[in-house]
């Protein structure tokens, strides 16, 4: 018990440390802070931040619904034994469930604890905050309502995830989780209990997770804010003068710039007027499967080398994709 209060309040103690820093600076009323690019650092950091905690929270809570009422044997049931086949409904439950990309982390670890096959959480985890109806209608009206930029983010949206997910399955076995989670004892089977007692334990799950994956998020979001703040988005858009490097940079747009999936379509849509619409896509479809704010909260879950290849082959398929397929996607909205 002792160990469990000492973990808790190091893990406060490193959260609040990293939230009240930028706090510190926001607040240091100074003519050198207050016109500097610090101020439009903490601004950034923070909305950020507010954006993605209710949906952490939502987050930790159904990866301890998962932990505590879901069991193992129920799991893999509903996982097909066929490798293409558990890719297709890894990505097809994705699709109908309205997660996003801040809180979708911790699920995917608790569905990969309980039997999910890794790919088929990758894929569940690529389409859950991309093709849920929540994205596709604010797609929708974030293009006047343009149905074809909503069906083509869905469809090769979906298409994309399930051929990262089998490549996933051919390059990794097991779960790649780090070292220090798979021996995690927190993590080990719940025997039959009253509800009550479930209930409980599903909330003190939620906690762990909450504080496990808090701090990374904290990380992301202050390191987004940075990249944001300090890289030029003007130099960016000269850069983009073709159709290859308008992919490279709105897909790098789409990666430091860590949006809600929710609401980067409006984001996207600014844009309509100086890329193409194949440019626009991979904007749209590279932020809810990667950014750099779900890039660090992966690192604390998964190896390095996995996330590393996860990240290339997300961008190398986009890429791919969208550039063979770009004379039939057209070229402006």
């Amino acid at each position: 018990m002792d160990k469990n209060v000492d973990k808790y309040l190091i893990n406060i103690w490193f959260i609040l440390v990293l939230f009240l820093i930028p706090l510190f600076f926001l607040s240091y009323n100074t003519q050198l802070i207050s016109n500097s690019s610090l101020m439009n650092l903490n601004t950034i950091f923070l909305s950020i931040l507010i954006e993605a905690l209710p949906f952490v929270l939502i987050g930790v809570l159904i990866a301890g619904f998962i932990q505590i009422f879901l069991t193992e044997e129920l799991i893999q049931k509903w996982i097909p034994k066929n490798k293409f086949m558990a890719a297709i409904m890894g990505c097809a439950i994705g699709a109908l469930f309205p997660a996003c990309e801040c809180g979708i982390v911790p699920i995917v670890r608790r569905l990969i604890f309980k039997g999910v096959p890794l790919h088929a959480a990758i894929g569940f985890m690529l389409t859950g905050p991309l093709i849920n109806p929540i994205v596709i209608f604010s797609t929708y009206m974030a293009f006047g309502n343009n149905l074809k930029i909503a069906v083509l983010r869905m469809i090769l949206g979906f298409l994309i995830a399930i051929i990262v997910s089998l490549i996933i399955c051919l390059l990794f076995k097991g779960s790649q989780f780090k070292a220090k989670i798979n021996n995690d004892k927190t993590l080990k089977k719940i025997e039959q209990q009253p509800f009550a007692k479930k209930f409980f334990n599903m909330l003190k799950h939620s906690i762990d997770e909450f504080f496990d994956m808090g701090k990374y998020l904290i990380i992301g979001a202050f390191l987004a804010a940075f990249v944001q703040t300090y890289v030029s988005t003007k130099a960016l858009v000269e850069i983009g003068n073709d159709l290859a490097s308008s992919l490279f940079v709105m897909m790098f747009l789409a990666f430091i710039l860590s949006l809600c999936s929710s609401a980067d379509a409006f984001i996207g849509a600014s844009f309509s007027s100086i890329f193409p619409t194949t440019s626009i896509l991979a904007f749209l479809i590279l932020g809810p499967m990667i950014d750099l704010k779900n890039t660090i909260m992966l690192l604390g879950v998964f190896r390095f080398k996995f996330v590393i290849g996860l990240l290339i082959a997300i961008i190398s398929i986009i890429y791919s994709i969208l550039f063979i397929l770009s004379g039939f996607i057209g070229g402006n909205i």
